[in-house]
């Protein structure tokens, strides 16, 4: 903590603007109007983070945690604020993503490649984007083609068989913008779980991953002021897993097998944007989404996803400081698998309004959301927030809002344990910020409070299930209550050259009715980094410290990671970089008996054409 207010009073970097972001009200925003506590991770931190995958990109921000299932490939949770992975809400492009069969955003499908920026939103969410935004929201954007066109790329390799590479096009002529890439990647890894685990499924094989992503869009702009485009997004992942079968006629435990899994996530987008006068401006958006996943040795179990929606809004401007907009949206969902007695679906409609204004120095957020959906009913959600310049740099603001997160169709279905009756989970939250912005220097600090209730569980007690004997061992239920509170800090400066940047978090998470923490969720972490950058080189180190965790009924042991980073420009279109990526080779266990990777060197050659 001390560290980081150092790094806030230092003789700080040059302003940054207050740029523009859509997560945080369904429109085009400029920031200091904002009052929701978000975050923009853009294409400059994006090509100069050391980081190996999304989901690790994004653990290094203030009040974002992951959890996953071995090294890089392997199944990720991100928790917001300390809300489960199924609360919190992944967009691509406004296109919810992500498997609604257990309801998991499946981070892990997707490449850092071709990505424009990254925002995310922390705290409520449910008010703009209805379902699972209890934690928050991420939103990838993705490129979009300007200027002449010009192609782009890079290869890379490393240590555990890393090898990766990317290509992309962008560019336009006249009214008509492109912007397409493909990408791969490939690691052996390691055994993602450790020898004498809990449940005997350890396989010393290695179980590394294949990964695959091509994106394109292309826009025409037919008129001034409107743009058509239509965007798509396929991502294929191939990873490899410990685990048990218990196959006839003996039944007993096998984990020789070799086991795998096969997920893709495919998205095609048609989008209208239209300025119709100074005051009015529409967006249309239909989706069509879907997700696979196939997993397993000898036999193999399936899941799938389908989502088809609409979403329409209307948005008026009278002055520049104050916006109204009214939005409409169905989305209906499909989901299948090989343990369901047949395909499940469900339907939601929605209605939502929004207003953000500003007068003098005080800006104001307003939002109603009405979600009517065909198996879980009616569910209303509202956000309320304030900010205030107080001068001097200084920015208060303060933020209330309630959500919820829908239950998955293995909550409803999945034989032997799904409940056709089981409920939305659903929560109430709070925060307060305070922000300094100087000449050279940030520093921002939140407090936050979400209690969470009807939370999704297993239910031991048969008496609470369904009569079918197939529920002799339990049932999906509404059982749970959680409080998620704490705090977050970031802070930066810059001394000529070096720039340095500090996070902290501080959580307690706890299930209300037992006292207990919840489970994988961290008291404290924090990350600090520091780049020196010259005209035609740079270099960066980048330490992320995770504390002591509790799952299984044991304490994951806190670990520290460092990870170094260099970039020379060879050509003014041709930049070699390298990283050292856990340089003190720290033995990290990221969930209960699984492991990392250690120390591993990358080198890359980057072009960008001119």
């Amino acid at each position: 903590m001390l560290a980081l207010c150092a790094l806030a009073a230092a003789a700080p970097a040059a302003a940054q603007p207050a740029g523009v972001v859509v997560t945080g009200a369904r429109e085009a925003l400029s920031r200091d109007r904002l009052v929701g506590d978000l975050i923009v991770i853009d294409g400059d931190r994006l090509r100069e983070s050391a980081a190996d995958s999304v989901e690790d990109l994004l653990r290094r921000e203030a009040g974002l945690q992951l959890s996953r299932n071995g090294p890089p490939g392997a199944n990720a949770g991100l928790f917001i604020r300390g809300a489960g992975s199924g609360n919190t809400l992944v967009l691509i492009d406004g296109v919810r993503i992500g498997a609604a069969t257990a309801g998991l955003p499946e981070l892990e499908a997707l490449s850092l490649a071709n990505i424009e920026r990254i925002e995310v939103l922390r705290g409520p969410g449910s008010s703009l984007y209805g379902a699972d935004a209890v934690g928050g929201v991420v939103q990838i954007i993705t490129r979009r083609g300007s200027g002449p066109l010009r192609l782009s790329g890079h290869v890379a390799a490393g240590g555990y068989g890393t090898r990766e590479g990317a290509a992309e096009l962008r560019g336009g002529v006249g009214p008509v913008d492109l912007s397409a890439g493909i990408a791969g990647e490939r690691q052996t890894g390691v055994s993602a779980l450790r020898p004498g685990d809990l449940f005997g499924n350890f396989n010393p094989d290695a179980d590394g991953y294949n990964r695959r992503t091509a994106q394109a869009q292309l826009g025409w702009r037919p008129l001034d002021g409107q743009r058509l485009s239509l965007q798509v997004v396929d991502a294929l992942l191939r990873s490899r897993y410990d685990g048990s079968e218990y196959l006839p006629p003996g039944f007993a435990q096998d984990a020789s097998g070799d086991f795998r899994s096969r997920t893709e996530l495919r998205s095609l987008a048609l989008r209208h944007e239209a300025r119709w006068t100074p005051a009015w401006r529409t967006q249309l958006l239909v989706s069509d989404q879907h997700s696979r996943l196939a997993s397993g040795a000898a036999s193999t179990s399936r899941f799938g996803t389908e989502r088809r929606g609409v979403d329409a809004q209307l948005t008026w401007q009278p002055l520049a400081t104050q916006t109204l907009t009214v939005a409409v949206s169905r989305l209906e969902e499909r989901a299948s698998s090989t343990s369901y007695a047949g395909d499940a679906a469900r339907d939601n409609d929605a209605l939502a309004l929004a207003y953000a204004g500003a007068f003098g120095p005080v800006s104001v957020q307003l939002e109603w959301r009405h979600d009517d959906n065909s198996v879980y009913g009616a569910v209303d959600t509202g956000r309320l927030g304030a900010a205030w310049a107080l001068g001097g740099g200084l920015r208060l603001r303060g933020l209330v809002g309630t959500t919820f997160r829908a239950p998955s169709f293995n909550d409803l279905v999945f034989p032997g344990y799904g409940v056709p009756t089981v409920g939305p989970e659903r929560g109430r939250s709070a925060e307060l910020g305070l922000a300094w912005r100087g000449a050279r220097a940030d520093a921002e600090l939140t407090v936050y409070r979400n209690r969470v209730r009807d939370l999704i569980g297993y239910e031991p007690d048969r008496s609470f299930c369904p009569a079918a004997s197939s529920y002799d061992f339990g049932c999906a239920r509404n059982i749970g209550r959680a409080r998620l509170q704490g705090a977050t800090l970031a802070a930066g400066t810059q001394w000529g050259a070096l720039s340095l940047r500090g996070t902290a978090d501080f959580l307690d998470a706890t299930d209300t009715d037992t006292g207990a923490r919840l489970t994988r969720r961290a008291a404290h972490q924090g990350t600090l980094s520091a780049d020196w950058r010259q005209p035609r080189w740079s270099a960066g180190a980048e330490l992320v410290r995770v504390g002591a965790r509790p799952e299984g009924g044991r304490m994951l042991a806190a670990y520290t990671t460092l990870d170094l980073k260099a970039r020379l420009q060879l050509a003014p279109a041709w930049q070699l970089e390298a990283r050292l990526l856990n340089a003190t080779d720290r033995d990290v266990e990221p969930a209960l008996d699984y492991r990392s990777l250690g120390r591993r060197a990358w080198v890359g050659l980057r072009y960008q054409g001119p």
